[in-house]
């Protein structure tokens, strides 16, 4: 797997990032999400020092892979969230326990090879949602359950109000496509626009305040699980070149990251039975919940 993909430039960044628990309440109380910010920044630093931050989409892949991570933070499985931190970034969880399972020399012939076979191992995830197909930025989803989380990530960097319009008209239509088939789903829908909208285009920030909460469902299927926003910014004076900082005090917090991850996760684990994800319930409840993880073949599954 020598050839990069739009995500390899923040693949050394993520491996020395722990999952670490990012649950700060203790058992009883109110969930509290801890995102790690400092991480997005880091990631984000990568297409930024390298002049790409608005080329190619290298600067949304970062918002993916940092949204990837704390899932599996929350303690879902890497091979369930996409992308995935290792090439390929999409692949069955099926498929990679078959991986486990074979020899070693034919595991590492198949993995060199799965890249290449599209249909097995794709760069990018693609649903069918009532309408059209749709490619989701970062999913969790395994064969015998479905797709269970779908997120959208836009960033916007410049020229904010100008293009607003567009993205809240795409981002609507996204929502009732998504929902109308998967109803059961967490659908998000992930928003970071760069810090300058403050004081550039102030106007702008609110009606992206306003946008990001009227995209949400209030009961119907055709609004999002879940909306969020985050700010970030950069300079280009430090001697390390330009380091991206997340702004954590001008986002409202009912529309923060906090909330956003909060309220995809616990979706989730309210539409699946106690025997599914129990990893990430543990976390959450900050107890140890005496269930084993069903899998479909075992002799619980369909009793």
């Amino acid at each position: 797997m020598s050839r990069q993909d739009a995500f390899s430039a923040y693949d050394a960044v993520l491996a020395e990032a722990a999952p670490n628990d990012p649950w700060a309440h203790t058992r009883g109380d109110e969930p509290r999400y801890l995102p790690d910010f400092g991480l997005l920044g880091n990631l984000l630093s990568i297409p930024v020092r390298g002049n790409e931050a608005s080329e190619s989409g290298r600067f949304a892949k970062g918002i993916d892979a940092w949204l990837a991570h704390e899932l599996r933070r929350c303690g879902f499985d890497g091979d369930e969230v996409w992308p995935r931190a290792t090439r390929p970034r999409v692949l069955p969880r099926e498929i990679s326990m078959l991986l486990s399972k074979l020899p070693r020399a034919l595991a590492d012939d198949l993995r060199r090879r799965l890249p290449q076979i599209s249909a097995v191992g794709p760069a990018d995830a693609k649903v069918l949602g009532r309408a059209y197909y749709k490619q989701v930025d970062v999913c969790i989803s395994r064969w015998d359950r479905g797709p269970e989380l779908l997120i959208s990530t836009k960033a916007q960097l410049s020229s904010f109000g100008k293009n607003l319009p567009n993205r809240f008209e795409e981002a609507y239509g996204d929502a009732a496509n998504l929902r109308g088939r998967y109803p059961l789903a967490a659908v998000g829908f992930f928003f970071v626009q760069r810090a300058t909208i403050l004081a550039e285009e102030p106007d702008a920030y609110e009606r992206t305040v306003d946008m990001i909460r009227k995209l949400r469902g209030l009961g119907e299927a055709n609004g999002y699980t879940a909306t969020g926003l985050a700010l970030v910014d950069w300079t280009t004076d430090s001697p390390d070149g330009a380091v991206v900082k997340v702004d954590t005090d001008a986002v409202p917090p009912d529309i923060g990251p906090a909330q956003f991850l909060a309220t995809m996760v616990e979706h989730v684990l309210a539409v699946t039975p106690v025997v599914h994800h129990v990893a990430v319930r543990s976390r959450l409840e900050r107890r140890g919940i005496p269930v084993a993880e069903e899998e479909p073949d075992s002799p619980e599954a369909g009793s």
